[in-house]
């Protein structure tokens, strides 16, 4: 029977198992942790506590919440043996069909070989499971001593994040010189620039500086992009640095001075 939830219909009618239907045909079937607050951030705090910050996730659909800190216990560890903990987000339905939601630490094997991570619980609420568990992170374990926790959730980006991805800056000039310009536009991630210069350094190789990027413009590792000139002359690398610097070498042979432009993408 069709019915409409979001609705007055006189009388109580939304139910939990709705809103999780709508969240999880929006955000998707996977557990995603929230991009607020501490983003369940683990902290060690001795050989057997931890404590996971503030947070915001959803699993299945299901929205929980952790409002403040919470400290774990981690059974110790024996010496000469490994093992592997999972804390997960363990979502739970009772009797008269009540709803739970808690961290839990699933406790591994331990053994002297190489750890395996404990069984969870895999069946969604959506396809009618009564426990469900979220894998927030593993501990590993060496004789006594936490290892550093590896994180097993993804963290949702918001819509704004979507929305940058898809928008496009109008194009700009980022570089102005007596020697030519450099400019560009951005759709998300991705930078597209135009280099036009006017006068090239003679010499088989030597360099010249075209000027530095703005931030926000610049890549996250130097990057070098080839110019080609006509009949082999005026072979160049054009670098692109991480300091938002712009240069150019020439690459040997016959080098004119010559104006030259061309264009490169690369992603931020």
């Amino acid at each position: 029977m069709v019915e409409l939830v979001t609705g007055h219909a006189g009388k109580a009618h939304a139910t939990a198992e709705q809103a999780a239907g709508l969240n999880a045909g929006i955000l998707g079937l996977d557990d995603y942790v929230l991009n607020v607050h501490d983003k369940l951030k683990i902290t060690v705090v001795s050989a057997n506590k931890v404590t996971i910050g503030t947070g915001e996730l959803v699993m299945q659909g299901r929205h929980v919440s952790q409002g403040t800190p919470e400290d774990l216990i981690v059974t110790n560890g024996s010496q000469g043996q490994k093992r592997n903990d999972l804390i997960v987000c363990r979502y739970a339905k009772g009797s008269q069909s009540i709803e739970s939601a808690k961290l839990v630490v699933v406790r591994g094997t331990p053994t002297t070989g190489t750890p395996t991570d404990p069984a969870v619980n895999t069946t969604s609420p959506l396809d009618g499971g009564t426990t469900y568990d979220m894998p927030l992170y593993r501990i590993p374990l060496d004789g006594i001593t936490i290892g550093t926790p590896v994180p097993l959730f993804n963290v949702l980006k918001p819509m704004s994040d979507v929305w940058d991805s898809l928008t496009q800056t109008e194009v700009l000039t980022l570089i102005n010189s007596t020697y030519g310009t450099v400019k560009g536009y951005r759709r998300g991630s991705l930078v597209t620039l135009r280099i036009d210069w006017k006068l090239s350094a003679s010499g088989s190789w030597n360099n010249g500086t075209f000027g530095t990027l703005p931030e926000g413009w610049r890549p996250p590792m130097n990057l070098n992009f080839s110019y080609g000139g006509r009949d082999g002359a005026n072979q160049k690398t054009i670098n692109v640095n991480a300091n938002g610097t712009m240069t150019y070498a020439n690459q040997g042979g016959t080098q004119g001075t010559n104006a030259f432009g061309m264009t490169v993408s690369y992603a931020l």
